[in-house]
């Protein structure tokens, strides 16, 4: 695999495979080894490709070494306490969301009491202005009454005006004879 002849393009990959590495392998993977995510070095190799039209494209792989189990341990109690944090964060929001929830409930009971206060004094005020108008309802009838009373005696008083004018009348024409 010579140094001298891999002068050209080595395209280094670490961790999932290139387009390139799929297209020779036909889309597959290379064992259990290659799958990427499992953690910082986990299942990652390291694989060169040299572009020297001599040697078509020859390869080699060195596998990396898997973490230490005190690094796996360390990350997950760092994973596990960020994600209690991240919970903790979570179930404050949504608690405070109800207290809010609450307070709001609370006010509008509040306002709906205010209301319901001012709605039985309406009623209230309702009822008496129906019990004052009924009393005074005779009183009202009384001055209709009246009223068609004084629109008849308005009447009378124009034809008795007018009988007058006319006796008058008669009475001047009587004296000049």
């Amino acid at each position: 695999m010579g140094q001298g002849r891999s002068e050209g393009l080595e395209i280094m990959i670490r961790g999932e495979f290139s387009l390139f590495d799929r297209m020779k392998t036909g889309g597959g993977l290379w064992g259990a080894d290659a799958v990427a995510g499992l953690g910082p070095g986990v299942g990652q190799d390291t694989y060169s490709f040299s572009s020297d039209p001599d040697d078509a494209a020859v390869e080699t792989a060195e596998e990396a070494k898997e973490p230490a189990e005190a690094d796996i341990t360390e990350l997950c109690r760092d994973m596990f306490s960020k994600m209690a944090t991240y919970l903790t964060g979570e179930l404050t929001a949504t608690s405070e969301d109800y207290k809010l929830l609450e307070n709001m409930n609370k006010l509008t009971s509040l306002k709906y009491l205010e209301m319901k206060d001012i709605a039985i004094n309406i009623s209230r005020n309702l009822k008496d202005l129906n019990q004052k108008y009924a009393e005074l309802q005779p009183y009202l009838d009384q001055i209709n009454v009246i009223e068609e009373q004084v629109a008849a005696l308005e009447q009378a008083a124009y034809k008795l005006d007018a009988y007058s004018k006319k006796l008058e009348a008669k009475y001047k024409k009587l004296e000049k004879r």
